[in-house]
C-alpha cells in the first residue's frame, strides 16, 4: 500500500510539474502566432516620412533577440485611392508577415510583383474577387506632412492594424463644393493596376489594408524609404520583455520608440499564471494525499509489528536503530512508487500535451529523478509520526500481552 500510495503520487506530480513546465512555454509560443507582442515605431525630428532604415531593423531586432527568439515583420504605409476612394496600402515582405501572423486567413495567395492582398473589407467595398484587377493611384499630396504627422501619432497605437487605420482617417476625401458638385480631382482614376492574388479575412483592422510587396510600393510611389512599423513576436515575456523595451527606448540616437501590445502580452500572462496556479494547487492536493496514505500505512506497519519492536527492545535495540530501519524501508517503499509512478506520470503527460494541447513532450531527465527522490523523502516524512509512536512501545506491556 506504501508503495502504491508513492506511485499515485510520483505519477500525479510528475505529470502535472511536467505539464506546468512544458505548456506555459508552448502556449507562449502559441500565442506568438496570434501576433506582435512588440512593435517598434520611428521617432521623426524634422517632419518629414523617413521611416526606419533597415541598418537600424537590424539593431533594434538584434536588441529583441538578446532577451530571446523573436520573428519580426516591417510594414512601410501609404495612403492611396482606388476609384477615387481612399485606403491605406502597407508595403511588407510577404514571407515575414505570413511568418509573424500564423492566424491570419487567406484565400488565395499571399502578394507577389504586380499582385496585391486585400482585406476582406477592401474586397466587399471594391467587389473584388481573387483574379481581379484594380487600379491603386498615389499622389503626394495624400502623404503630406499633415498626414505623416497623423500616420506618426496613431503609430503609438497596440499594433500596425491600428495604426493603419488612423492614417486612413487622416486621408479622407475632401467634401463637395458649395456648388454641391464633386471636384474633379477626387474622382480621378488614374494609377497603376494590380492583380488581386488573395484575400485576407482576419475580423480585425487589417481587412480594411492592401498589402503589396515593398518593390511595388517603391514603383508606385517612386520613393524608397524605410519601415513605419517594426512588428516582434519575442519569446520574452514579463521582466524581460519590460527590459526589451526600456532599453531600446533609453537610446535616443536610434530615433525609434519601443512598446508592448498590451492585449497581447497581458492575455498570454494570465492564462499562463492561471494554468500554473490550477496546476500547483492540484499538486499541493495530491501532495497531501501522499503524505497522509503512505503515514497511514507505515502505522499500520508499526501496530502489526508491536510485539517485534517490544522483544527487540527488551533485548536493548536502541530506538534511533529501530527508527532508522523503519526510514529505511519507508524511503525503499518510496523509492519503487517513485520509479513507477514516474514512468507513468511521463506517459500520461506524454498523451496529454499530444491530445489536448497538440505538442510532443520530451522526457526532462533532472525532473523525472528529482521526481523518484522526491517520493522516497515524502515517503521518509510520512514516516515519522509512526516511527515516534514505535519508540514509544513499552517492552514490558507488550511482553506481559503476549
Amino acid at each position: 500500500m506504501a508503495v502504491v500510495a508513492s506511485m499515485v503520487g510520483a505519477a500525479t506530480l510528475f505529470c502535472l510539474t511536467a505539464i506546468c513546465i512544458a505548456v506555459p512555454q508552448q502556449m507562449n509560443d502559441e500565442m506568438r502566432s496570434y501576433g506582435a507582442n512588440l512593435i517598434v515605431t520611428p521617432i521623426e525630428t524634422d517632419g518629414h516620412k523617413t521611416g526606419i532604415d533597415d541598418a537600424m531593423v537590424d539593431h533594434t531586432t538584434e536588441m529583441v533577440r538578446a532577451h530571446g527568439t523573436a520573428r519580426y515583420a516591417t510594414y512601410r504605409y501609404e495612403n492611396v485611392r482606388v476609384n477615387a476612394a481612399p485606403y491605406v496600402m502597407a508595403g511588407v515582405d510577404a514571407a515575414q508577415v505570413r511568418d509573424l501572423n500564423h492566424h491570419w486567413s487567406v484565400d488565395g495567395d499571399w502578394p507577389s510583383n504586380g499582385s496585391v492582398l486585400i482585406g476582406r473589407d477592401v474586397a466587399d467595398a471594391l467587389g473584388a474577387d481573387i483574379g481581379s484587377s484594380i487600379t491603386i493611384g498615389y499622389r503626394s499630396s495624400d502623404n503630406s506632412a499633415s498626414s505623416s504627422s497623423s500616420s506618426s501619432s496613431s503609430s503609438s497605437s497596440a499594433s500596425s492594424s491600428d495604426n493603419a487605420q488612423a492614417q486612413s482617417g487622416s486621408s479622407a476625401p475632401s467634401a463637395p463644393s458649395e456648388s454641391g458638385h464633386v471636384s474633379s480631382d477626387i474622382m480621378e482614376t488614374k494609377g497603376t493596376d494590380f492583380r488581386v492574388a488573395g484575400i485576407v479575412d482576419t475580423g480585425g483592422n487589417e481587412d480594411s489594408i492592401i498589402y503589396a510587396t515593398l518593390n511595388d510600393m517603391q514603383k508606385l510611389t517612386g520613393t524608397k524609404r524605410g519601415a513605419d512599423v517594426i512588428e516582434y513576436s519575442a519569446s520574452a515575456t514579463g521582466d524581460d520583455l519590460t527590459k526589451t523595451v526600456t532599453s531600446i527606448n533609453d537610446m535616443t540616437s536610434m530615433h525609434v520608440k519601443a512598446q508592448q501590445v498590451t492585449k497581447i502580452t497581458s492575455s498570454d500572462t494570465r492564462i499562463i499564471t492561471m494554468l500554473q496556479t490550477l496546476f500547483w494547487i492540484v499538486s499541493l492536493v495530491v501532495l497531501v494525499l501522499t503524505l497522509v496514505g503512505v503515514s497511514t500505512t507505515i502505522s499500520s506497519i508499526v501496530s502489526q509489528r508491536g510485539y517485534e519492536i517490544g522483544l527487540r527492545k527488551a533485548l536493548g535495540a536502541s530506538s534511533r536503530s529501530i527508527g532508522l530501519e523503519f526510514y529505511v524501508e519507508s524511503a525503499f517503499y518510496g523509492l519503487i512508487g517513485g520509479l513507477i509512478g514516474t514512468a507513468a506520470g511521463y506517459g500520461l503527460a506524454y498523451v496529454l500535451t499530444t491530445v489536448v494541447f497538440g505538442r510532443t513532450l520530451s522526457l526532462n531527465w533532472p525532473l523525472a529523478i528529482g521526481s523518484v527522490v522526491f517520493s522516497a523523502l515524502i515517503a521518509v516524512l510520512a514516516s515519522i509520526p509512526p516511527v515516534h509512536r514505535a519508540n514509544r512501545i513499552d517492552p514490558a506491556v507488550v511482553l506481559r500481552e503476549e
